[in-house]
């Protein structure tokens, strides 16, 4: 059975989670590329690298769009809930788009692999902090049948 209220809200953390989640990745992929310091230290390159990783936000949601959605979708059907899970698929999507076109592979990772990982894994962190931990639990579950003993 679906409890009709409990779904509405976890579309919306799902959206919500989603969007924080790859703002995020951006973010932190253009701030790891970048290696720039805070704002007092060079204050030009740091606005830079948050303008640069609001751009990369919008590429990268817009490519991790349709694996992030089958993503989620077998986690509420099945209500895997695991930090695990979301941080493995989102490294996953991560790691599939840093190699999207990519055909010399068999020298070696490109550069800047290990960023793009570890922004994979921060956008699935924010993720299941905002809408993961609540994966499946708007089906409400089904009465039991009153023992007739």
């Amino acid at each position: 059975m679906v409890h009709g209220g409990k779904l509405v809200w976890q579309i919306l953390r799902i959206v919500c989670g989603f969007i924080a989640g790859v703002l995020a990745a951006g973010v932190f992929l253009s701030w790891g590329l970048f290696q720039t310091g805070g704002p007092d230290q060079d204050p030009i390159a740091f606005a830079a690298m948050l303008g640069t990783g609001l751009v990369t936000a919008s590429v990268l949601g817009s490519l991790a769009f349709v694996p992030a959605a089958v993503a989620i979708v077998l986690a509420e059907a099945l209500a895997w809930r695991g930090i695990i899970y979301h941080l493995a698929a989102a490294g996953l999507i991560a790691l599939g788009l840093w190699t999207l076109g990519n055909e010399t592979m068999a020298s070696g990772p490109r550069p800047g692999t290990a960023v793009a990982l570890a922004a994979g894994f921060f956008g699935g962190l924010v993720y299941w902090i905002i809408a993961g931990r609540s994966s499946g639990q708007w089906r409400s579950k089904k009465p039991e049948s009153p023992n007739p003993l």
